[in-house]
């Protein structure tokens, strides 16, 4: 019996470990084929090795160097101007009289209105004496030129020593106590698009604002026709109203541009295209102005399209598979003198062969005054050559690009006299009661003080003749005020409104030494 209780018992416990046993080996072949399922639905490429994320912390640290290191020669630049609009009179009854009927009827403006305007801007020192790169835009007109440093509450009085307005750069001084913290210029023709870039400056009045993008496009060409010379580093790096002067910088913390504009849908926003003036380009212009006090280019006095790829068809018609076509030529220029026309090809200066519009003006611009040079051109498909003394760009093209003699100036000729002058078109002569032979240039301000102003010139007068001269137009008038030297005798011959009429009159004066 004991017996027999003991091999039940045995038995018992064999099962019961049998089972125990295909338990534990069910268990272990259900975890392998569960982690072996994980692993394929986690890795179905099989080998491919798992990716890595880079730490953040170098890149961020990185940024951080590079705005400490130019933040300091980062200044903040704000202007104050006279602006000057022509104001509309407020209806009045009827039978309600007033001393300027005349004018409501027919110029349907009131008198002038003056008020201050203020703007701010950017700029980058580059020279430890005080000298700072900016947009001429920033200070353009400015009657008055704040200057603070980063971290500063002063301000300083800023001077501009000279400007391009065709590359909108302007060159402020100011003067410290102290040598001033410069940036680096760096060489903006080895920057690269996918490089990164920070801007700084002062949007909206933010001092020390950064931010952060890449070179999106080099070369970018000018939105302006009268900008031949600009060509824009593009950024995605935000930039915005009151960046305008600052710096573009690469991550070695050297200045590789001047932000100067941007595309925006909306006023005043960030659309993350932003547009710099390379420094290569500021440099020349700020080497210039700071060596001779203004930057001279040569001109003949042409205007044509802009490259060859947008007139192939119109050269194919005259002959020609690559050069500049004249479409204007401009009177007493020395194109004029040499005698080209519209319709001429130029296909060659000198030795330098013109295949588009930057090949002329870069040839032609650094060429020196006075010296002439050979143009090789095609007329009615055959080809001619000619010569051309060149001459200063800001006299060929005074009227266009608005400067004094040289550029040397940043006021209108009409400003120097204390007068703001305004054209009168045949059309508006007729308007107006004045007879077509008596176009002339409207008077619409004379500044209190100026020799204007102690002539008797008034706003509304009508200027006909200035030394006895006719003048029609202000380019007119800006060639007979580059002949005044101090203490020349100026007369005017105009017309003055006169009841329902004008009446002629002189007016004159010596300029004062």
């Amino acid at each position: 019996m004991e017996k027999q209780v003991r091999r039940q018992w045995r038995g018992k416990w064999e099962t019961q470990l049998a089972v125990l046993v295909t338990l534990a080996v069910g268990i272990l072949l259900g975890t392998l084929i569960s982690n072996g399922v994980r692993a394929a639905r986690d890795n179905p490429a099989g080998g491919a090795q798992p990716l890595s994320i880079p730490s953040p912390v170098q890149l961020s640290s990185l940024f951080a160097e590079v705005a400490k290191k130019v933040e300091p020669a980062v200044v903040n630049i704000s202007t104050e101007s006279v602006v000057t609009t022509q104001g509309r009179r407020p209806r009045r009854s009827p039978g309600q009289q007033d001393p300027f009927d005349f004018f409501e009827r027919f110029f349907e403006f009131g008198p002038p209105e003056r008020f201050r305007e203020s703007n701010l801007g950017s700029g980058v020192i580059v020279d430890p004496a005080g000298y700072i790169l900016t947009n001429y835009h920033v200070v353009e007109g400015a009657d008055k030129i704040e200057v603070r440093l980063a971290g500063e509450t002063k301000s300083y009085r800023g001077k501009v020593v000279g400007h391009d307005r065709e590359t909108d750069v302007a060159v402020v001084k100011i003067e410290a106590d102290r040598k001033l913290p410069a940036a680096k210029i760096g060489n903006s023709d080895a920057a690269q698009v996918g490089d990164w870039v920070l801007a700084i400056g002062s949007p909206f009045g933010l001092e020390a604002t950064v931010t952060a993008g890449i070179i999106s496009y080099k070369g970018r060409p000018s939105f302006s026709p009268r900008a031949q010379f600009q060509r824009f580093i593009q950024t995605d790096a935000a930039i915005n109203r009151g960046n305008s002067g600052g710096p573009l910088v690469n991550m070695a913390g050297e200045v590789i541009g001047i932000n100067t504009a941007i595309i925006t849908q909306q006023w005043g926003g960030n659309a993350g295209i932003g547009f710099a003036l390379p420094s290569n380009l500021a440099a020349e212009v700020y080497n210039e102005i700071v060596k001779h006090g203004r930057i001279v280019r040569g001109s003949i006095g042409v205007s044509f399209r802009a490259t060859a790829s947008e007139n192939e068809a119109i050269l194919r018609s005259f002959g020609a598979t690559q050069g500049v076509l004249i479409e204007d030529v401009r009177p007493g220029s020395p194109a004029d003198k040499a005698g080209l026309r519209r319709g001429d090809v130029i296909i060659q200066v000198d030795d330098t062969p013109i295949r588009a519009g930057d090949d002329l003006v870069n040839k032609v611009a650094t060429t020196p005054i006075g010296q002439k040079v050979r143009i090789r051109f095609l007329r009615d498909k055959k080809e001619q050559e000619t010569t051309a003394a060149v001459e200063d760009r800001s006299e060929v093209f005074a009227d266009l690009l608005g400067e004094s003699p040289g550029g040397r100036g940043s006021e209108p000729e009409s400003s120097v006299l204390g007068m703001d002058l305004e054209e009168l078109s045949a059309a508006q002569a007729q308007r107006y009661g004045i007879d077509r032979d008596e176009v002339g240039l409207l008077v619409t301000e004379v500044e209190p003080g100026s020799f204007a102003d102690e002539i008797g010139l008034q706003p509304r007068d009508l200027i006909l003749e200035v030394n006895h001269q006719r003048v029609r137009t202000r380019a007119e008038f800006a060639a007979i005020r580059r002949r005044l030297a101090p203490g020349s005798d100026v007369v005017f011959w105009l017309k003055r409104p006169a009841g329902e009429g004008w009446s002629g009159l002189y007016l004159g004066g010596t300029l004062p030494q």
